[in-house]
């Protein structure tokens, strides 16, 4: 009988406690949260982690050592001194009702934000690190394919969209007060 060798699942404290042993002080902070769903009160799970940048790559690299992680999204927020990356992961994905939701932040500072891809690992992240690049302005290293996505070609160099600063909102606002132009322009 060949029987497929079963994955063991941690549980949330265990994998809390996977990334602090290996990691530290480097743990800025992390929370798990519990709710129950639908109408046989199925419990979900959400993990909540802010890392340092300098174990970012590595950080990646054991999740992936854990279990292979799927990553919905990166959520990106500028935060006025920081940007802050959300890497939102669903771990055991796939397992009905055993998911765990996985969110990952780490912040960049505005004056040099950088941050290594994690593409080489999970191949599905160029499109929402593309998406990060075009809309806050972070350089991705590494990253495959660098070229814009979302914005037109013709979008102002230096100018992202999230950003809350003044002069994004001041050259933001330049281009719709003047989007009746292009229409008239031949």
């Amino acid at each position: 009988m060949n029987k497929k060798k079963e994955e063991k699942q941690m549980s949330p404290e265990e994998i809390v406690k996977y990334f602090k042993d290996e990691f530290k002080t480097k743990i800025k902070y992390s929370e798990i949260k519990k709710r129950t769903t639908g109408l046989k009160k199925k419990e979900f799970v959400n993990i909540w982690m802010r890392i340092d940048k300098s174990i970012f790559k590595q950080y990646i690299k054991k999740l992936c050592d854990l279990t292979f992680p799927h990553l919905a999204v990166v959520s990106g927020n500028d935060l006025g001194e920081t940007i802050e990356l959300v890497y939102n992961f669903s771990i055991y994905y796939g397992k009905h009702l055993q998911e765990i939701s996985l969110n990952v932040g780490v912040e960049l500072p505005k004056s040099k934000p950088e941050i290594e891809t994690v593409c080489d690992l999970i191949p599905g992240a160029l499109i929402t690190e593309r998406e990060k690049q075009e809309m806050l302005g972070i350089k991705i290293k590494g990253i495959p394919d660098n070229r814009r996505l979302f914005l037109p070609d013709d979008f102002p160099k230096n100018v992202y969209p999230w950003r809350k600063d003044e002069q994004t909102k001041k050259e933001i606002e330049k281009l719709y007060k003047n989007l009746h132009e292009g229409a008239n322009k031949k």
